[in-house]
């Protein structure tokens, strides 16, 4: 691997917090070895195009407390395809990019190992995804603050609930994954948390809300992950409730999008400056197509394709707890 003078950065996939962050640690890693840095706007979309920008120290001061991602993030159906690649190749090229931090999920991750393979391209990935679904590191950019985003809305929700005496189904993102759901429904005290990875069964819940019922509850939370296959949404699970448990007046509240925004967890900004030297640094040191993970609070690397075709794992300990918190 030839000498590493430039490195460039791009954020790609669905946006989370603590990316700006991270976008600012590798270009003050990059500062600080004294090597020079580009951005790359818009993803793997914006690098085929060439749309770059140098940056430095000073380019990304005031970002480290902002949601999203200041150089956009964008699908490239182009770069799927061994033309756009070599578009995008020819443009880094150009630019004297040497090297590439791609800040993303599992897709950004498969993009990246395949130009890696392709051009021998030196690659680092960062976990950037409030799913927390990538396999090799305990927490994804942006888990952390979504977790808090989606207890602070459970709590507000909590309150009208018991005001109307209502039952309350609140879907979470998570896509096939249960981890916001799991932790949410605990931390926030919900009576019954639904996630794909634990088939409750709709006789089950419909029993543990009869006993929630019967212990004196007026109003009840239940949690569940956008990918649990209880009901095809979360809209059938309520006509069912209400049409076996007619006391139960039900409301569903989707969260949706406002889960991904807002401003970065502390432990999120520091997880991004973490990961984000030891992505610029992995790279100096003549590694490539690894991602930078956090694990029993260290700082590894794990093959990028482990971290795509690995599956993270839910807390069987914290599934435990949550059943006993729900009796």
């Amino acid at each position: 691997m030839d000498k590493i003078k430039k490195i460039g950065v791009l954020t790609s996939g669905g946006d989370a917090p603590g990316m700006n962050a991270a976008i600012r640690a590798v270009v003050r890693a990059c500062a600080f070895h004294e090597i020079a840095c580009a951005g790359i706007y818009r993803g793997y979309e914006g690098m085929i195009e060439g749309d770059f920008i140098d940056l430095n120290a000073r380019s990304v001061k005031g970002i480290i407390n902002k949601g999203g991602t200041f150089l956009k993030s964008a699908r490239s159906n182009g770069f799927r395809t061994k033309e756009g690649r070599q578009k995008a190749y020819d443009a880094l090229k150009a630019a004297n990019i040497d090297a590439l931090v791609t800040i993303g999920g599992d897709g950004t991750f498969t993009g990246a190992m395949i130009f890696n393979q392709e051009f021998n391209f030196p690659v680092i990935g960062i976990p950037g995804t409030i799913d927390n679904d990538i396999f090799g590191t305990s927490h994804t950019l942006g888990y952390d603050t979504t977790l808090n985003t989606v207890v602070d809305v459970i709590d507000k929700i909590r309150d009208t609930a018991s005001s109307h005496n209502r039952l309350f189904f609140v879907e979470v993102m998570g896509r096939d994954v249960g981890h916001i759901a799991l932790n949410v429904g605990v931390g926030a005290g919900a009576e019954e948390i639904l996630i794909p990875e634990e088939n409750l069964g709709l006789d089950r819940l419909l029993d543990s809300l009869r006993r929630s019922k019967e212990s004196g509850k007026s109003s009840s939370i239940v949690v569940v992950a956008e990918g649990d296959k209880i009901g095809k949404n979360v809209f059938e699970l309520k006509d069912y409730v209400e049409e076996h448990l007619p006391e139960y007046e039900v409301r569903v509240s989707v969260l949706g999008h406002m889960q991904r925004g807002g401003s970065p967890s502390c432990f999120d900004r520091v997880l991004a400056s973490r990961m984000g030297v030891k992505a610029v640094e992995s790279l100096l040191e003549g590694k490539s197509n690894f991602m930078v993970g956090i694990l029993s609070d260290k700082i590894q690397l794990t093959p990028l394709e482990k971290a795509i075709k690995g599956q993270s794992k839910i807390n069987k300990e914290l599934i435990r707890v949550s059943d006993i918190m729900t009796t």
